[in-house]
């Protein structure tokens, strides 16, 4: 059994502990908050102009625009949107698990050929990377610093810009979508080319276009782009506060579990060291009358 010192320490260590982990939880959930509701107000907005997308690609054309160009697949861009920091459970572990899975299975031939390339939007994900030592094409370590769209924007135009010229024939984003504060959905979102959903209408599809077709090609498919970039990085940052919150109120909890555990075995080696010393002296006594 433990002395009563090393237990009284180890009974302060977890308490300043289950302090910190207090203390990250409500900031944790503070960050949440604003997160979830920056996701939620985008979310309508992202579905509708999806929508719109959908209904204008029943006449569209891949040589229309070079954002809707099929290709031969001989060289992919994975893009990793995980955390700057840690202690948020399996939230980056995830991202890093299905990527992992990917270059083991779909992309194992490219992989092995040095095909995929990596795009890093948070330092967990650079971390495993250069790790790996696989190919580390940019990294944006730090769009957590300044999230906006504004700076989003700058990420999706090099993307574009690589599948544009030729430098890569498709991108996949992995992320986690937020779902709840305690449930994330891990997502693998094929990124470009686009992939509008052709829905069945009724009657004629024909459309009148103003001010033009080209006009709205130009502009949409960017536009529709940039948003989607936009949105996969709220739910990512969404949904590593929640899983964050999450971890810290679990790891609170069971601090406050072991804190007990150490207390009743603190009482437990503290009454047996009254009775040796009673027993101690019991014994003296006797020896004494003796």
């Amino acid at each position: 059994m433990p002395n009563l010192k090393e237990v009284r320490n180890r009974i302060s260590s977890v308490n300043s502990t289950r302090q910190i982990t207090s203390a990250m939880k409500l900031v944790s959930a503070a960050k949440l908050r604003r997160a979830q509701d920056a996701v939620l107000k985008m979310r309508p907005y992202a579905q509708k102009l999806q929508d719109i997308m959908n209904n204008v690609a029943q006449s569209l054309e891949d040589a229309e625009s070079p954002y809707l160009a099929e290709r031969e697949i001989k060289s992919v861009t994975l893009v990793l949107l995980t955390s700057n920091r840690g202690l948020c459970g399996a939230f980056n572990a995830q991202v890093l698990r299905r990527a992992a899975a990917l270059l083991q299975g779909e992309l194992s031939e490219l992989h092995k050929s040095g095909k995929v390339h990596f795009v890093c939007i948070g330092k967990k994900a650079t971390a495993w990377v250069n790790r790996s030592g696989f190919a580390l094409q940019r990294q944006h370590d730090d769009l957590y610093n300044n999230l906006s769209f504004s700076e989003s924007v700058k990420i999706t135009e090099l993307l574009m810009a690589d599948f544009r010229q030729g430098n890569t024939d498709k991108v996949v984003f992995i992320y986690n979508q937020f779902l709840s504060a305690a449930a994330q959905n891990i997502l693998e979102e094929t990124f470009l080319p686009m992939r509008p959903e052709v829905q069945a209408q009724e009657g004629s599809s024909e459309y009148l276009y103003e001010p033009g077709k080209a006009e709205i090609i130009e502009n949409m498919i960017p536009l529709s782009l940039k948003t989607q970039l936009f949105k996969a990085v709220l739910d990512s940052y969404a949904a590593e506060h929640g899983a964050r919150m999450t971890a810290m109120h679990k790891a609170t909890d069971n601090a406050g579990e072991l804190i007990k555990a150490l207390k009743l075995s603190y009482n437990k080696a503290r009454q047996a060291a009254i009775t040796n010393e009673i027993l101690e002296i019991v014994a003296g006594a006797e020896a004494l009358n003796g």
